[in-house]
C-alpha cells in the first residue's frame, strides 16, 4: 500500500470518529428494547429488574441494598400477582388477580393471616 493511501485511509477514520463524537449527546428515546432490565445502584449493584420468564410471565422485581427481593409483581396470562416481603422475605402482603377470582392477604405483626 502506498504512503498517500495510507494517509487517505487514516484520515477517513479520524473524520469518522470526529463525526461520532460530535454527535449530539441523546438523553431521551421513543422506544428501548431489551430481553431484560436491571436497575443498578451507585455501587454497582442490582436493586430491580423487569424480565420475561421462560413460562411467558413478565416479573418486576425490588431488592433491598443486601440484594435480598422484597417486592415482586408478576403478569401471566392467568392473571396478576403482587408480594411485598418483611424482613425475613416472608409474605407480608400477597394480592392476587386470576381467572377463578382474587386474593387479599395480610400476614400481622402477631403472625395471623387475614384472607378478603
Amino acid at each position: 500500500m502506498k504512503p498517500q493511501s495510507s494517509s487517505l485511509i487514516f484520515l477517513f477514520g479520524l473524520i469518522l470518529i470526529l463525526f461520532v463524537a460530535s454527535r449530539p449527546y441523546q438523553n431521551t428515546f421513543d422506544k428501548i428494547t431489551v430481553r431484560e432490565f436491571e436497575m443498578l445502584d451507585q455501587n454497582g449493584k442490582k436493586r430491580a429488574s423487569i424480565k420475561v420468564e421462560l413460562d411467558g410471565e413478565v416479573v418486576f422485581r425490588m431488592m433491598d441494598d443486601t440484594g435480598t427481593i422484597r417486592v415482586k409483581m408478576g403478569a401471566g396470562e392467568d392473571g396478576s400477582g403482587l408480594v411485598l416481603l418483611d424482613h425475613h422475605t416472608n409474605p407480608g402482603i400477597h394480592a392476587l388477580a386470576t381467572k377463578k377470582g382474587s386474593s387479599f392477604t395480610v400476614i400481622g405483626q402477631d403472625g395471623k393471616k387475614r384472607e378478603y
